[in-house]
């Protein structure tokens, strides 16, 4: 199952970059500001949040635990439901395709790169070049080649999207369901009560209010418009669980725990998906 995951992840991205428009991808170019509020708050301030609440993780059978949220405050944003959320409540859209696109390629060198800081030191056999050659090889590789082969086959990939939409979830779901299966084998698992479960999930739904809160006061110091501060508040808060699934594929290659470091990452999305789409949805009602 772990071959037809790994086969089945550059086909996902593969995809996705055939039904990138580059056209769209250009008109989102146009706002500096908006974009740097954004990835600063996706790679720069969700880590260093994280790295500040780690003395509260000192119990050495919670270690895994922090790591875990530390691996989802280095993921990238989400693409299709951040779009699709902007849209909703009527914010910028090409500046959100734009940065969704950035921040998903982006994450393949920046992610690495902070999982890479803490488990040099933790992991002997962590090696850097290796994990961000297999990411470009796995993500960035299929990425380019959908995106130049777009105007040929971007009419399929937009006909058939929600049927490659499906496909996307299934990969992901038996990622996820090998991960899991590892750790409950291993007994990783007995180590997280339900009252861990709820703890940690009240805390991502603190981190993301946290994040929200943040970029929407920073919107409102840059002066931004209504669509500049909804596209800087959804995308700078979001979290991709198929970058976490592709990326766990590869950073924890092997590693017995991957399951319970995919966890923070599952609860946050869940978290994101439910209190945006609430938001988004209100948005849309105030600008009718």
């Amino acid at each position: 199952m772990g071959t037809i995951a790994g086969y089945g992840v550059s086909v996902i991205f593969f995809f996705y970059g055939l039904k990138l428009n580059l056209g769209q991808l250009r008109t989102g170019l146009s706002n500096p500001r908006l974009h740097l509020l954004i990835h600063t708050t996706t790679f720069l301030l969700f880590p260093l949040i994280i790295l500040a609440i780690k003395p509260l993780f000192q119990n050495p059978d919670l270690q895994t635990l922090w790591l875990g949220i530390f691996f989802l405050a280095a993921l990238p944003g989400t693409v299709s439901s951040a779009v699709v959320m902007v849209s909703l409540a009527g914010g910028n859209i090409p500046a959100a395709i734009f940065n969704a696109s950035l921040s998903s390629l982006l994450g393949v060198f920046i992610t690495p790169l902070w999982m890479g800081l803490l488990m040099n030191t933790t992991s002997a056999s962590f090696d850097m070049e290796d994990v961000v050659l297999k990411l470009v090889v796995q993500v960035l590789v299929p990425v380019v080649a959908g995106m130049l082969l777009h105007r040929f086959w971007g009419a399929f990939a937009e006909k058939y999207r929600k049927q490659l939409g499906n496909f996307d979830k299934g990969v992901i779901l038996l990622i996820v369901y090998t991960s899991f299966c590892e750790s409950f084998d291993s007994g990783v698992f007995s180590l997280l009560g339900w009252q861990e479960l709820l703890l940690l999930w009240t805390g991502m739904v603190v981190l993301f209010f946290l994040i929200y809160g943040i970029t929407t006061f920073v919107g409102k110091l840059f002066r931004f418009s209504r669509e500049e501060h909804i596209t800087a508040s959804f995308c700078g808060s979001k979290k991709s669980l198929v970058q976490g699934a592709v990326m766990s594929k590869v950073l924890f290659a092997g590693l017995p725990s991957a399951g319970i470091l995919l966890l923070p990452i599952l609860l946050y999305h869940a978290s994101q998906l439910l209190i945006v789409s609430s938001i988004a949805q209100r948005m849309s009602r105030e600008k009718h």
